[in-house]
């Protein structure tokens, strides 16, 4: 019988690992929805199909679940964003990903605003281990955005006096109240002004 090994250092069989990740997926999803504080136990047991000693076999409790689920949206978006920043070297790439990301909040109005954004703004001041994860994962997204600029620095886009470090925070601050501005117009359109006016900041600094 193949086995694995969960988080918490429990190994599980082939079963239950996809039971685990059914729970995971469900409360993942009706948190992104609903929101954390508004998610029960009940509703992910109901959401996953799982009886309560399942749930309780695999979590402790509701906080084993969400930092579970900080990890879930944490592997999807560090991934989508390593796919869609890691070969970036110019303006342009920068703004098509710019675009991809308005576009796709778009499809549901900015209604949820970002999954991490969202969990952070939720759990970092009662649960610091979920706190901790969701910096480590915001310094990481941060990085990929500092190794394109830094690519634009060394192409001469950008001067070698610019601080990538500090414009790689303006862009994600941008990007993050952009987020959340769209989540509460119910329209990408403050998003999109966001991002482009840090970009605009980035893009003056080449022709200064």
């Amino acid at each position: 019988m193949t086995t694995t090994e969960s988080p918490n250092g429990r190994r599980l069989t082939t079963r239950g690992a996809k039971t685990r990740a059914r729970i995971v997926t469900a409360a993942a999803e009706l948190m992104y929805v609903k929101g954390v504080g508004s998610t029960t136990l009940d509703d992910v047991i109901a959401a996953s199909g799982v009886s309560k000693s399942q749930l309780y076999h695999h979590f402790a409790g509701k906080d084993a679940l969400v930092r579970a689920v900080v990890e879930h949206f944490g592997a999807h978006v560090i991934q989508r964003e390593r796919d869609a920043l890691g070969h970036v070297s110019t303006m342009a790439g920068l703004r098509r990903w710019r675009d991809a990301l308005v576009q796709n909040n778009a499809l549901r109005h900015g209604a949820y605003g970002c999954a991490l954004g969202s969990l952070a703004s939720e759990v970092s001041d009662h649960d610091e281990i979920a706190r901790r994860a969701l910096s480590e994962l915001f310094a990481e997204w941060q990085g990929l955005l500092v190794g394109v600029l830094r690519r634009l620095q060394d192409s001469g886009a950008l001067p070698p006096e610019a601080s990538v470090d500090q414009l790689a925070t303006g862009l994600m601050g941008a990007l993050q109240g952009g987020y959340m501005l769209a989540q509460t117009a119910r329209d990408v359109a403050p998003m999109a002004t966001s991002i482009d006016m840090a970009l605009a900041h980035i893009e003056s600094l080449s022709s200064s």
